[in-house]
């Protein structure tokens, strides 16, 4: 019940914001800044320039959200938004690696603080497109076809680098001794 509050709360800001509210632009903000902030850090590990990122992100917000035309679909455009700057960065920095043939692990009965770390660890090593599909999917419990439109992929391309990314962590986290 909380998140359908939460999502409808969500809706009213983006309303005021496109009508040129202040406070409810830096409500909105304040709601989604840890999200998107955890997010870019992901995708960007290593880049030292995050915070200016999330910067320009929030000023793309700002200066377009009175173009978006369903205050619904705000999450997954503000990532679509987040998804552009940050790739455009990576492309600047270095040639991006694309490792297609991998395994993931499903069985979470048993999963303590310890291995959460490895699996963080574990995704830090993966390819930045890879590491992007599996924190918009696990993390940030976006539907396919919202990472789609995130990513600016196919829905099948979607599909495809989640599986791929799973069994890449999979073989990561073994090679490390987790099960």
């Amino acid at each position: 019940m909380a998140d359908l509050a939460d999502d409808v709360y969500r809706r009213l800001l983006v309303l005021r914001c496109q009508v040129g509210d202040r406070a409810a632009f830096e409500e909105l903000v304040r709601q989604t800044q840890p999200r998107l902030g955890s997010y870019l850090h992901k995708v960007l590990v290593g880049e030292a320039n995050v915070d200016d990122v999330i910067q320009d992100v929030w000023m793309d917000v700002l200066r377009n959200i009175a173009r978006l035309n369903d205050p619904a679909a705000f999450l997954p455009w503000l990532y679509r938004i987040a998804h552009n700057r940050a790739f455009a960065l990576l492309r600047r920095r270095r040639p991006m690696a694309i490792v297609d043939d991998v395994e993931m692990p499903v069985d979470q009965t048993d999963f303590t603080f310890e291995d959460r770390q490895a699996v963080h660890a574990a995704m830090d090593q993966l390819a930045p497109e890879h590491r992007e599909v599996l924190l918009l999917r696990f993390m940030e419990d976006l539907s396919y076809e919202q990472i789609a439109h995130v990513t600016g992929c196919q829905l099948g391309t979607v599909r495809s680098r989640i599986h791929n990314a799973k069994r890449q962590l999979r073989r990561i986290l073994e090679k490390a001794g987790q099960p």
